[in-house]
């Protein structure tokens, strides 16, 4: 029994330091715990104080880039060169493109700037830009991405009428798609380079993505609606997964927006700009056949360019109506080593009987291979028009 009681006390004996351990243990593990929540606030708080500090430095460069263009257009003796200068604005590019180490892409860093110089620019004059409206079309878009938002930018209705508004002066520039990679040329916006007198004196090549959008679940949509140049770069996927829908072609695709947020049961193929516009649910994304579906857009205008040696230069060809006159008349090309990258054939109108040709080509009008060339073709052209010569651009995505 003496024994037994002996083993007890050592057993209350022992207990109570086991009880200090555990508190102690706990109040060290506090203590780390209170250690770390500092060490993971220093950090945020370190970085909230330099993000301040470059947004103040940002904006104080961004306005000192602006008013050092306000006073380079100022001290200009032709400061309308300026306002439209695609050489410049190349070799900014490349200056950008060089010095930009990412992680912004050049499209982004190239965005940025073109509202410093568009805003820039509206301070000496607000340039006038019509184009193939409305809003948030993808010609639209092309028209933000060449001139910025502070440009004066004119909605119409036809490629026709861009044409006009820039022939009568009411505007300083149009922009107008001029060639898809899916569906090829565009008709009218060629057609009308045949009726006025105006040049290419850019361009913007921008990958099309088309969007199924709508307000309506995609089992409930009975209607698509959009432009047919798009309906047709997006042919085979309706086919495949819309077969219930009726295709209805409207003139651009914000009109489509706009009838697919009015109408229950539609939808429109249009841009993810137009979906925001529109308040419409993005239905499905990237629905275009060609997953490199690229349009170029040609500016317009009464400019002369200087060559930047990364050229376009486009012409109206008429060559008389026998056998073998094109193939003879593109031999100048293969002889001065020039890269012929688009042709087109239109008939004449009238009476007369032939065709007119659109070409395209690499290289500036001013350079001495494309002389040779021009000189080549006049000997032998029945009528012949340079359109233009200007800077290539890379697809934007």
């Amino acid at each position: 029994m003496a024994k037994k009681r002996a083993t007890k006390k050592r057993v209350k004996k022992a207990a109570p330091p086991a009880r200090k351990s555990t508190k102690s243990s706990r109040s060290r593990a506090t203590t780390k715990s209170a250690a770390k929540k500092v060490v993971r606030k220093k950090p945020s708080g370190s970085i909230e104080s330099r993000l301040k500090s470059l947004d103040r430095e940002i904006v104080k460069l961004i306005n000192q880039r602006t008013e050092l263009t306000i006073d380079q257009l100022k001290a200009s003796d032709e400061p309308q060169t300026l306002m439209f200068s695609t050489q410049a604005e190349a070799e900014l590019w490349q200056r950008l493109d060089e010095a930009n180490k990412g992680p912004l892409s050049s499209v982004a860093i190239r965005s940025v700037y073109r509202e410093v110089l568009s805003a820039a620019r509206s301070r000496i004059r607000t340039l006038r830009v019509a184009y193939l409206g409305p809003p948030f079309s993808f010609t639209h878009l092309a028209a933000i991405e060449r001139f910025g938002k502070s440009a004066d930018l004119i909605p119409v209705n036809t490629i026709a009428s861009v044409f006009e508004e820039v022939n009568r002066g009411h505007a300083d520039y149009g922009i107008v798609p001029i060639e898809n990679s899916t569906d090829g040329r565009i008709v009218d916006t060629l057609d009308m380079f045949t009726r006025l007198p105006l040049r290419i004196c850019g361009e913007v090549q921008m990958a099309v993505h088309h969007n199924l959008l709508s307000r309506s679940p995609r089992s409930e949509i009975v209607e698509i609606y959009s432009k047919p140049q798009a309906l047709s770069q997006c042919r085979d996927w309706l086919a495949r997964n819309m077969p219930q829908a009726r295709l209805i072609e409207v003139t651009s695709t914000s009109t489509a927006a706009q009838l697919a947020r009015d109408k229950p049961g539609a939808a429109a193929v249009a841009s993810r700009q137009a979906a925001v516009q529109y308040e419409l649910q993005i239905i499905a994304d990237s629905i275009e056949d060609n997953t490199h579906n690229v349009t170029r857009f040609a500016v317009i205008g009464d400019d002369t360019t200087e060559s930047t040696g990364r050229d376009r230069t486009a012409l109206l060809l008429q060559i008389p109506h026998t056998p073998g006159s094109l193939s003879e008349a593109l031999t100048a090309f293969k002889k001065n080593k020039i890269n012929l990258t688009w042709i087109e054939s239109f008939p004449l109108r009238g009476p007369e009987v032939g065709y007119l040709f659109f070409l395209d080509f690499e290289g500036h009008a001013k350079e001495a291979p494309i002389k040779r060339t021009l000189n080549d073709l006049e000997k032998k052209a029945v009528r012949l028009e340079v359109l233009g010569s200007y800077p290539r651009s890379e697809p934007l995505a």
